[in-house]
């Protein structure tokens, strides 16, 4: 059967790449996870605001260890791609932001982020999240990213609002918590450039 709309972004856009360290303002920077990362990952996750908008927790160092190789291994997958946010002078790990289903023949994907629980209220989600959102715009032409979060999350809402993403709607029921199922914010931001 013939396609009749090419691909928005060919398969081979982000694994014939390295993963790129991205430049973000106020001192910070996405860069590849890290072996050496796992404890702060690990810590991040026995904080229980974490726990309450994720639907997982690292048990110990090596599982959080776990998780950064998985993260490393999505880039040439193409199906995610994952960051550590970082202090730029340090290189102490300060959050994560990442590419979640991504679709590039569409040229769409989900952005997801959290912060440690010193960072939060700093600015550091919006940030991290419009850096990456310039770069996967601006240098990989993706052409829509979507961002969601429980309606019960007002402090994910803002980040979203703060980093350029208009709400498009509520998706009733939409995921699974510890304590029951959400009703989840949909916003999105598309690249008009």
């Amino acid at each position: 059967m013939p396609i009749l709309v090419p691909p928005v972004l060919p398969a081979g856009t982000l694994a014939r790449l390295a993963q790129p360290v991205i430049p973000a303002d106020d001192g910070l920077l996405l860069r590849p996870w890290r072996e050496e990362d796992a404890p702060g990952v690990h810590a991040a996750f026995q904080d229980p605001v974490q726990r309450q908008w994720h639907g997982r927790f690292t048990a110990s160092e090596g599982e959080a260890a776990e998780w950064i190789e998985r993260w490393r291994r999505d880039w040439p997958g193409e199906s995610r791609a994952n960051w550590a946010v970082a202090d730029a002078d340090t290189g102490e790990v300060v959050g994560r932001v990442a590419l979640r289903e991504i679709h590039l023949e569409d040229g769409c994907a989900e952005v997801a982020y959290w912060t440690v629980a010193r960072s939060r209220g700093r600015g550091v989600a919006v940030t991290a999240t419009r850096a990456l959102t310039r770069w996967a715009f601006e240098e990989i032409g993706f052409h829509r990213l979507e961002l969601t979060h429980s309606t019960a999350n007002e402090a994910s809402c803002r980040v979203a609002t703060k980093s350029g993403f208009d709400l498009e709607g509520t998706r009733r029921s939409f995921v699974l918590h510890q304590d029951g199922w959400h009703d989840m914010h949909l916003h999105a931001r598309v690249n008009e450039g």
